[in-house]
């Protein structure tokens, strides 16, 4: 049970009313994209396994019930009370963990702008890197009236569409600087940082991400952002909780379960189209990581999707 603080009360009207504005719009278990440029509602309506995802800089609100991410082996619950906040491209598993119909997980992801990051440090003369934040990239921070009320005011602003083009990006400037005044500042601020390790291992994420189905030689992405190897490696696990050839590895897999759901490739074609040499190896890898075979776990996802 939260304890019952004056803060936490103050947060209480706010946060039903955007769980009303969440609610009118998204009236089933999905995932909303506003109209609000890098803003996404979502709504679960009852608790789920851990689901494979690839989380974005972002930070995540939940205004009625508890989710939690998974990533390498530690755990992030979030609730009302608190906030999620992620600095760099993550593989991690996503869980619901309260839901029902009757009030279902409600909440809303706003995409960070890291350019306005990077300049919102450099104007308020905040130190750009974060002493105790820079070996990580996701953290929980405590959910306070000065960043919600922003968080309403921009979803007041799909009320008011004309007002969207003008407003929205002054208030999510402002969001902005609350998050780099909150709790997690540390953590934003060693990414924002353009010569620091989290900064240059974002830019491998970035390279990895398009080029998924390369070959990749670690020592060379290492030099393209300006570190040794082993210091590479080094940030690069403490920061994603895997080495970057599990990271690729996620990517691929990942990938390829998509084409095989949405564009219906076999799992062969699907390991040559996102860089695998050996299907058998594609195939074992697959198992591994969603405990099926391709074929058996694409055929129960579209059963449970209702055959589609």
């Amino acid at each position: 049970m939260r304890p019952n603080t004056p803060m936490i009360q103050s947060l209480v009207p706010l946060q039903q009313a955007m769980g009303r504005a969440i609610a009118a719009r998204v009236h089933c278990t999905a995932d909303w994209p506003t109209p609000l440029p890098n803003l996404l509602f979502f709504r679960r309506d009852e608790a789920s396994e851990p689901c494979h995802c690839l989380v974005e800089p972002s930070v995540v609100l939940v205004v009625q019930g508890t989710k939690q991410m998974l990533v390498g082996e530690k755990v992030f619950p979030y609730n009302t009370s608190n906030f999620l906040i992620t600095s760099l491209d993550l593989p991690a598993l996503s869980q619901v963990v309260e839901a029902n119909a009757q009030q279902p997980c409600l909440g809303l992801v706003l995409k960070l702008d890291i350019r306005m990051l990077t300049e919102l440090t450099a104007q308020i003369g905040l130190p750009q890197r974060g002493e105790s934040s820079a070996s990580r990239s996701v953290g929980l921070g405590t959910m306070t009236t000065s960043l919600m009320e922003p968080f309403k005011r921009l979803l007041d602003l799909l009320d008011e569409p004309p007002a969207i083009d003008i407003l929205a990006p002054l208030i999510k400037r402002e969001i902005h600087y609350r998050l780099l005044l909150s709790d997690q500042a540390g953590l934003l601020r060693q990414i924002a940082s353009v010569d620091s390790q989290g900064h240059r291992i974002s830019k491998a994420i970035d390279w990895l991400k398009l080029n998924y189905n390369q070959a990749l030689r670690v020592e060379d992405l290492a030099a393209q952002v300006q570190m040794s190897t082993p210091t590479f490696h080094h940030h690069f696990k403490q920061l994603t909780a895997m080495s970057p050839l599990k990271y690729q590895k996620w990517l691929r897999l990942n990938e390829a379960k998509r084409m095989m759901l949405n564009d219906h490739l076999d799992a062969s074609s699907a390991a040559y189209e996102v860089g695998y040499e050996s299907p058998s190896q594609f195939s074992r890898e697959y198992a591994r990581m969603f405990g099926a075979p391709p074929r058996r776990d694409i055929e129960q996802m579209r059963r449970l999707a209702g055959g589609v």
